[in-house]
């Protein structure tokens, strides 16, 4: 727990805004704040979206980013877990390499936002190489859905894109099946003893805007709060099935999660 925030835990979040509210650095704040931590937010990437897709992103300014971090550090702001949303562009992954390494023990929780529910993509494979190459070695969790593991992973079936991943360095995977078409919903959390668990969830009708960031903030959440990672996922399971099964629908496009404490 941080000596700079004595009985709240810090999770730095590092994350695009959704003008939306319904994902990016809102869905981080709204989701943690709630499980009993204090957010430190970070835009990784300003967005023009709605709850239909996305129109365009323009990524921030890493130096910007480096820096804002560099002054979290500096007055004693040290967070006690890290989750990364979107990031757009290779330039802010050097960048957060450079955070990494000051960082070096902090839990990392990475939801690689690679592709928009409406089909726009966020990455080039470019960014996906960087994505592999700096972001998957330094993950305590990695938060994809199928179709994300896919794009890290082309040309794999499940399971060995799933060891593909952990070969890379990273601890755990905790893959999402909501765009599986089974009955229910089952996620697995992989780790990198070959542990598979297997979660069952019902299937909630509709589609949701910002599932996968409500996820991944609560596993960090989880983990800032020295919770096992079994337990993190365990709990952001509950936490966001809850936040789905009670969502609002106030546009034309998916439902937003509603986000108040539902443990």
């Amino acid at each position: 727990m941080s000596a700079s925030h004595p009985g709240k835990p810090l999770v730095l979040c590092i994350s695009g805004l959704d003008p939306t509210g319904g994902a990016g650095i809102q869905a981080d704040i709204e989701t943690i704040n709630a499980l009993g931590c204090h957010t430190l937010p970070v835009i990784s990437s300003l967005t023009v979206q709605s709850t239909v897709d996305v129109k365009s992103t323009v990524p921030c300014d890493p130096e910007l980013i480096k820096s804002q971090v560099d002054a979290l550090l500096e007055c004693g702001l040290r967070p006690d877990c890290i989750k990364l949303g979107l990031i757009d562009s290779p330039h802010t992954i050097a960048a957060l390499a450079e955070i990494f390494k000051k960082l070096p023990d902090i839990p990392l929780v990475a939801d690689p936002v690679l592709k928009a529910g409406g089909g726009y993509e966020f990455s080039g494979e470019d960014l996906i190489e960087a994505y592999r190459e700096v972001i998957l070695p330094r993950c305590t969790v990695l938060t994809p859905n199928v179709p994300e593991l896919y794009r890290l992973h082309p040309d794999q079936t499940e399971d060995r894109a799933l060891a593909a991943i952990i070969s890379t360095g990273c601890k755990n995977v905790l893959l999402t099946g909501t765009h599986a078409e089974t009955k229910d919903v089952l996620n697995r959390l992989y780790d990198d003893a070959g542990t598979d668990r297997t979660w069952t969830w019902p299937r909630l009708a509709g589609e949701y805007h910002g599932s996968g960031c409500t996820l991944a903030s609560a596993v960090a959440a989880g983990l800032a709060q020295g919770q096992s990672v079994t337990e993190a996922a365990e709990r952001a399971q509950h936490f966001t099935w809850n936040a789905l099964k009670h969502a609002i629908k106030p546009g034309k496009g998916q439902y937003l999660p509603d986000r108040r404490n539902r443990c």
